[in-house]
């Protein structure tokens, strides 16, 4: 999680931040009212015993409401087309996207380890404190205790790697103490860290490779033991599942692609960025990893959402195709000038 926010340059939402807020808050705001809608029918049948309604709607909420930044970033490279408006647009939104997400669920886990009224607004206050002290305080003298380098070239030296690392220790440390899950700690480290390009890329690279070929295979297979597609062992099981698909993508992709034409972009492209949006991957594993850790989603509903973020991600490449297909077909119509 640190990589990902690593990998975010808030430099790059300047350029398009109107855009970028609008969609991705529409993009957020509409699957999230889906989800806490849907968790309406499914909270007395499948929440876990104990669960409040609050924590368990809120966290579906929110799960449908995740955008893999890395995984979205990888399609655009492998495409060709990280550089192109629709490439830079979902770039920038996948970025505010992750941002605000990332931020909602630190809300979500505060309120769920909360036993009354007061320890909910301490623990949602304890939040502001943390993201405005990274913010507003440490993040400004990194560069210098990181010496990051005045020059694109320069690249830190082992000893600011190090630091790098406490850093991100330290942060995971205190959002862990004051009722936050650690990785969110993790990914603010991550997007506090100096604005060089080549700063980033150095410390990605150092930490990436270990995490890339180690340690994410190894959460790939801790998802897959927790995952029992034997649980859903009815047809109505396999129809709550499907319909949770289905609102996701309707959520997600609709919401974004509604919000896209807003701002302008023909409907082809909005149709793509949305598919692009809809992509959860990892970043969405990581979440249903905390609601089944906090024990808001028991085992039956965790397969099914991690069924939901694996059928989504796969669809992105089909619905690409497609779009790419309408609108060649359109321009070999149109007629010539």
């Amino acid at each position: 999680m640190f990589v990902v926010g690593l990998e975010l340059e808030v430099g790059q939402l300047q350029k398009m931040a109107k855009t970028a807020v609008m969609v991705s808050n529409v993009g957020i705001v509409f699957p999230f009212s889906l989800g806490v809608t849907m968790a309406l029918f499914l909270y007395s049948r499948y929440a876990a015993p104990g669960t409040s309604f609050t924590s368990f709607a809120l966290f579906m909420g929110i799960s449908l409401s995740i955008t893999a930044f890395p995984v979205l970033a990888r399609i655009l490279k492998d495409r060709g087309i990280e550089k192109t408006f629709l490439g830079t647009t979902a770039i920038a939104c996948a970025a505010v996207d992750d941002v605000t997400a990332w931020i909602i669920l630190a809300f979500v886990i505060a309120i769920a380890h909360s036993t009354s009224l007061s320890s909910t607004i301490f623990g949602v206050g304890m939040v502001f404190v943390y993201v405005g002290l990274m913010f507003f305080v440490v993040r400004p003298i990194l560069p210098r205790l990181l010496d990051s380098g005045e020059k694109e070239a320069d690249t830190p030296s082992v000893g600011a790697v190090v630091a790098v690392l406490l850093l991100v220790l330290t942060s995971g440390l205190a959002t862990e103490l004051i009722g936050v899950h650690v990785l969110f700690g993790a990914f603010i480290a991550g997007v506090i860290m100096p604005q060089r390009h080549a700063f980033r890329e150095h410390v990605a690279v150092r930490l990436q490779h270990f995490s890339a070929l180690f340690l994410l295979p190894i959460f790939f297979a801790f998802s897959g033991l927790r995952t029992s597609i034997g649980l859903l062992d009815k047809p109505s099981a396999w129809l709550v599942c499907f319909i949770i698909i289905g609102v996701a993508t309707i959520g997600k992709l609709g919401g974004t692609m509604l919000a896209g034409r807003l701002t302008g972009m023909g409907w082809n492209d909005a149709f793509s960025l949305g598919a692009l949006m809809n992509t959860r991957g990892l970043v969405e594993l990581v979440a249903l990893n905390i609601g089944y850790d906090l024990g808001i989603l028991p085992p039956r509903i965790f397969t099914m959402m991690v069924l939901m973020a694996l059928v989504t991600t796969l669809l992105t490449g089909p619905l690409m195709n497609l779009a790419g297909r309408i609108k060649g077909r359109a321009a070999a119509n149109a007629p010539l000038a």
